[in-house]
Parts: structure tokens; sequence; C-alpha cells
């Protein structure tokens, strides 16, 4: 039975469609997809030797070195993303509802932080806190040997973190705040809420999901983190993951285990993945109800 001429007007459009949309897909295959396919695959192999191992995992796995490197990563990571967040939403909840000059001030001032390059940065605060730096300086002014003692150590290490992620995590949080009504806020203040209980009853439910986003971008993009670690931390140990896997590349020259490296981290990621992938799904149980 021919094809009625509306009928070939649609396949006509879906094929153009389909033309259109095909090269981007094929670009993010051999970019992103590929990559990513061929460094699982070849986290199962060991060079020089053929068909699938473990033998890379069980190294990561069974080695105290590397078994600290991973625990130590994971603390850092989730240190950094709950201290970015609670501090984030508190600066967020007092620009939002603090209406003085100096709540305007910081809320145009505390971006800054996202448009400095990361180098300059770190270099930048470690002048500050390093044992001869300015504040070692300062100090002897006053007749003290003040030494911050924040290089090599995991307490300089989430400082900086936090100085990149702080700024981040608000802005997402602050969005969020933006879209709840001061009509709201009043009327439940008008009828005798607490402020406290304005908060616990109304803006902390309606800021968890962005809260939850704040903080899974946090732990993600921590996870891999590699010029904030290497500059503060040095050859320290253990390792940031990021880390340990610039060695297995280049130091050692092991693509193999690099390759399993990235995978564990993707596999940490994958936890603050499902916790985002929770949130939205209980967010969306509740709009039903």
């Amino acid at each position: 039975m021919p094809m009625s001429r509306a009928r070939k007007k649609r396949v006509k459009n879906l094929l153009a469609a389909y033309a259109l949309v095909l090269p981007a897909f094929f670009v993010v295959m051999a970019i992103v997809a590929y990559p990513i396919v061929n460094s699982v695959i070849r986290s199962f192999t060991v060079k020089g030797q053929a068909g699938f191992t473990l033998e890379n995992y069980i190294y990561f796995f069974t080695t105290p070195r590397e078994q600290a490197n991973i625990l130590y990563t994971f603390y850092v990571v989730v240190v950094t993303a709950l201290l970015s967040t609670v501090i984030a939403y508190a600066l967020a909840l007092y620009l939002r509802f603090v209406k003085t000059g100096t709540s305007r001030l910081i809320g145009k001032l505390y971006l800054i932080p996202r448009f400095i390059p990361g180098m300059v940065a770190v270099y930048a605060v470690m002048v500050v806190i390093k044992d001869t730096g300015v504040l070692n300086r300062a100090s002897l002014l006053f007749g003290q040997d003040f030494r911050p003692a924040l290089m090599f150590n995991t307490n300089g290490l989430i400082l900086m973190n936090l100085w990149f992620n702080i700024p981040f995590s608000a802005m997402l949080i602050a969005s969020a705040l933006s879209g709840i009504p001061d009509s709201v806020i009043e009327s439940a203040r008008d009828v005798g809420a607490s402020r406290l209980k304005v908060f616990v009853s109304m803006i902390l439910p309606m800021s968890v999901k962005d809260v939850m986003v704040a903080a899974t971008f946090v732990f993600m993009g921590n996870v891999g983190t590699f010029t904030t670690a290497y500059l503060i931390m040095g050859s320290t140990t253990p390792k940031m993951l990021g880390i340990s896997l610039f060695d297995q590349f280049t130091r050692y020259g092991n693509m193999e285990r690099a390759a399993a490296v990235s995978v564990i981290m993707f596999l940490i990621c994958s936890v603050s993945a499902v916790v985002y992938i929770y949130t939205n799904l209980k967010e969306r149980a509740w709009e039903k109800q």
C-alpha cells in the first residue's frame, strides 16, 4: 500500500532530523565514549600478556600504599564536599535573607575565585600559608613566629579545595533560594512560625535538591583533582588518585594500571551519582503526592 503524502513528509523530516544529529553523535562517540570504553577494556589487561585479568585491580586493592591512596582520596573528597556544602548553604542563606550593604557587597565579590586560574590561585594561597609566607612575616612584626603548617598536609589541601568550591556551591544554592517567594516566608511568620520552624519546614525542603546537586558536583569534581593536590602536597604519601594516575602514566609508563585508576575514580564518582539520582526520584515522588 503506497504511503500517503503526509506520511512521506513525516518520514522525510525524520530522516533529515537524524541526518543533522548523526554527525554530532559520531563526534561524541569518537572523543568521549570510545576513550572510556577503551580505558575500561585496557584496565583488564597486562602489557605483554594475552586475555583479560584482574591483576591491575588486585594490585590497587591489596597493596597497602595504593589502598591508602584510595582511602585518602575518599576522605579528602567527602570532607571537602561536606564542608563546602554546609558553608555555602550558610552563605547562600545570608545573601538571600539578609538585606544589608555588607550582604550586597559579599554577593558581588564571592564569585571572584571562580574567575581566577587554578594554578594562579594555588600559588597565591601558598605565598600566604606556607611557613615563611605572609602570615609568618606579619607575625614576626609583633615578636611572634606563627607557622600555619598548612603545606604538605591534608588541612592545607582541604583549605584550598574549600577556596575553590564554596563559591560554586553557594552560586547553585543561592539560585534555588532565590526561587522561594518572600510572600511564603512572610505568611508563615505572620501566623506565628519561628525562624527555625520556617527554615526546617519550608526553606530546607524547597532547597534540599539543589544542596544535593551542589554536593554531588563538588564530590565528583574533587575525585580527580590534580593541580591543587600536586602543588600543596608535593610528593608526600598518601596521594590523591589524580596524582597516582599521573605517576602510573608518566613515571612508570604503565598504561594498564593508569586505566585501572581511571576506572576506580569513576566508581568513586558513581557514589555521588547514585545519591543525585535518588534525590531526583524522591522529589518526583513528592511532587506526585
